[in-house]
């Protein structure tokens, strides 16, 4: 059998579609066949721009017919490679599917396709007095079909959980060009299996998801943040609870004093205080009364005593908030020019402890030249491993260098029995340790749900496994 060619192909999809909503500039296919990690080439063939639900399906259908492959592209704001186009693949991209659909106050619903970026989501939400939780410091620029494919995480997962607990609805097109409804909202459905949460986080390789219903929630009530100076990381866990047994807390994250220097150093921020500490927790709660304001001071005043911290402040204003948040959130974007090489790693949370002490020792025993820069979502257990690129190494170099104590930090994920990843999926650059986290059996059950979703396999090839 002869494969159509390039110019094939292209002709084709020109014809289902218009002009304007094919491109093989190569502007285009560099800026929408990669996401943020930059250790794979992108080489697509095409990029396609869909406005439908119906025009997505004549493109999967299409590539079926004509064999050819394609790679659902969202916001790209991805750290595995999931949405890396590096086999001649078309690219379909949600951009132009953005459009709010519903929003309604009663169900506390919103109904949007799957290209709307998750501010705008989260700011619809806001307009009518109701709040989207699922937060990250992405949000500017995902995509909630990205997120929903992800299933993403962030900073609220300790108070709201994963994208999966918000998402009432979806449709979607299977990689056999099937259009499915699921759900449609509703609080209440016990008519066989859920496929809603097959489609959650399979990565692109199920379907392609061109519309997406969340539920939505009351907005917090002046959220404050403490930062807190910590010089034992044992003592988190002491913190964490002692705080969670008195408030109702919305996050609870931690960065290094190297991930802090960054920080400070490229933004022009205060540090929160003037104590240097090892380790920095920042909880969020709900102020909602003086009485709350009492109880967090109270809890600061109990581990001041108890010597688990040795400073910490306060936001007294929305201004400062964001401030003390800027210290977290800026950490991705500070090391990304240093090329971080990056493990989203958990485990449960009352282990996190001996897990990061057993892999910082590791780490500074592998990598004695290389900088390692630790933050995470300590409160569900997620941590941030990165380990940033000196000069003096090229690329490839630094990455075969890491790739090659993979092995000996997923043996101790698994000894923890803990996951690989976290919250950044498997796709490309997690795929060969895809088993240390998943058993032989489990991985064939996947294996054999993608070819009923995907009989011809021309969705996302090459990720979650080869």
């Amino acid at each position: 059998m002869t494969l159509p060619s390039f110019a094939q192909i292209q002709s084709q999809l020109t014809s289902l579609l218009s002009v304007e909503q094919v491109s093989v500039d190569p502007a285009d296919l560099e800026y929408y066949g990669s996401d943020w990690t930059r250790f794979t080439k992108a080489r697509p063939t095409a990029v396609v721009f869909p406005r439908t639900t119906e025009q997505v399906q004549s493109i999967v259908l299409l590539a079926n017919e004509m064999k050819f492959c394609l790679v659902p592209s969202g916001g790209r704001t991805g750290l595995s490679g999931g949405a890396t186009a590096f086999q001649h693949e078309v690219i379909v991209s949600l951009e132009k599917l953005n459009r709010l659909i519903e929003l309604n106050e009663v169900d506390q619903t919103l109904r949007c396709e799957a290209g709307m970026v998750t501010e705008v989501l989260q700011q619809h939400a806001l307009d009518a007095g109701l709040y989207y939780p699922v937060d990250f410091a992405s949000a500017g620029s995902s995509q909630i079909g990205g997120n929903v494919a992800t299933n993403a995480g962030g900073i609220k997962v300790i108070r709201y959980g994963m994208t999966r607990n918000w998402i009432v609805g979806l449709t979607v097109v299977t990689g056999g060009g099937d259009i499915l409804s699921l759900n449609h909202g509703l609080v209440k459905n016990a008519t066989g299996y859920d496929l809603r949460h097959l489609i959650i986080g399979s990565e692109g390789t199920l379907a392609i998801i061109t519309e997406v219903t969340v539920r939505l929630t009351r907005q917090p009530q002046n959220l404050t943040a403490m930062v807190l100076g910590v010089q034992q990381f044992s003592d988190m866990m002491d913190i964490l609870k002692h705080f969670q047994q008195q408030l109702n807390l919305t996050a609870f994250e931690f960065f290094s004093e190297a991930a802090l220097a960054k920080v400070i150093a490229q933004h022009q921020l205060q540090r929160p205080f003037e104590t240097t500490c090892a380790y920095y927790a920042l909880l969020e709660f709900e102020q909602t009364d003086d009485h709350v304001e009492t109880v967090a001071m109270n809890c600061f005043e109990y581990a001041l005593e108890q010597g688990w911290i040795l400073d910490g402040t306060m936001s007294q204003s929305q201004s400062q908030l964001e401030s003390l948040w800027a210290l977290r959130e800026r950490i991705s974007e500070t090391i990304s020019t240093e090329l971080p090489y990056k493990n989203d790693i958990s485990v449960n949370v009352s282990k996190v402890p001996l897990f990061l002490a057993e892999v910082e020792a590791l780490v500074a025993t592998a990598y004695p030249d290389f900088e390692i820069i630790w933050f995470g979502h300590i409160g569900d257990g997620n941590l941030h491993l990165n380990i940033l690129k000196p000069a003096s190494l090229s690329k490839q170099e630094f990455v075969k260098a890491c790739e090659q104590v993979n092995d000996r930090v997923y043996e101790i994920v698994a000894r923890f029995n803990g996951s690989i990843s976290a919250e950044h999926g498997i796709g490309l650059l997690k795929k060969p340790y895809l088993h240390y986290s998943r058993s032989d059996a489990e991985i064939a059950l996947m294996k054999s749900i993608r070819l009923v979703f995907d009989p011809a396999k021309i969705l996302n090839p090459g990720k979650l496994w080869d």
